[in-house]
């Protein structure tokens, strides 16, 4: 896959993530494309967390899913959730190569970030679909 962001589209995506996610107690956030790549992340300055890996790790366990999903005649799952003592990370497909990883606390109910990460992907889908429809 290959696209090109520039530098004020890449400043709009930082305010969206940051307005809707890190200024509502998300503590990291982080958007990839399918093949693992980050396209930017943003924390709350409070946890270090190895991004890199989780974002190999992210692409490849929604690719597994996606076969989950065909297996059991579903097109996709568009979003995975899992829960941690501490912290929880939430998946949200934002188009059919980009994914939005969030990592909150227990402080932030899943409701609130699934409404949050809804906004936000909304938002998001306006800037990157274009991107993705360029290399159909």
């Amino acid at each position: 896959m290959s696209y090109t962001l520039d530098q004020k589209q890449l400043d709009k995506i930082e305010d969206i993530l940051k307005s809707e996610l890190i200024d509502n107690g998300v503590r990291c956030v982080f958007l990839i494309d399918m093949a693992g790549n980050i396209v930017t992340n943003l924390d709350n300055g409070e946890k270090q967390h190895d991004i890199y890996s989780l974002a190999a790790l992210a692409a490849g366990n929604f690719g597994a899913v996606s076969a989950m999903a065909k297996i059991i005649g579903e097109n996709e799952f568009s979003l995975l959730f899992h829960k941690g003592k501490k912290e929880n990370i939430h998946f949200n497909k934002i188009s059919s190569e980009f994914l939005l990883i969030t990592i909150f606390g227990n402080d932030i109910s899943l409701g609130f970030l699934r409404m949050k990460v809804a906004e936000s992907v909304e938002h998001l889908k306006g800037l990157l679909e274009p991107l993705s429809r360029e290399h159909l």
